[in-house]
């Protein structure tokens, strides 16, 4: 199971990345810039194998569970980030939204030179199932890469 997140390309901000799981493009992602020295709430997530969890505690959770009800069972956290916590894939359009965490998005369009997704929430819906799936397999990888495209 090859299960990625590839970053293609880089705005004055943002970084934009797909998802693929199962080797399948399912989504767009948005993050804030690489950063050489990370600053927090601004910074892309580093390259690296990862782990997918579902995280059930705090005010982000309880807030999808209203938003989303049944199909909510935890915030999906990408795990073992070295000087990152609390990283969740989650719905948002630009990198006001980030907070250091991807945002998903079925489609993408460049503002002001900053990437943004849109969509979002539909895309998370299609998503969020399967991210659940992997983040319940005991040996689930996620590796996060650079490819710049464009």
């Amino acid at each position: 199971m090859e299960n990625k997140i590839i970053r293609v390309a880089q705005g004055k901000r943002s970084t934009l990345s797909q998802l693929y799981i199962n080797g399948i493009f399912q989504c767009y992602l948005l993050e804030d810039r690489i950063r050489e020295v990370k600053i927090a709430s601004q910074t892309a997530i580093p390259t690296g194998v990862f782990e997918l969890k579902l995280n059930t505690n705090g005010a982000k959770n309880v807030d999808y569970k209203k938003t989303f009800g049944k199909l909510h069972e935890g915030m999906i956290e990408i795990s073992g980030l070295p000087n990152f916590s609390f990283v969740y894939i989650h719905t948002g359009n630009t990198i006001k939204e980030t907070a250091g965490c991807p945002l998903c998005g079925f489609g993408f369009q460049i503002v002001d030179g900053d990437f943004q997704v849109s969509q979002s929430i539909a895309a998370y819906k299609m998503i969020y199932p399967k991210l659940v799936a992997l983040a319940k397999d005991p040996s689930n990888k996620l590796t996060i890469e650079n490819n710049f495209q464009f």
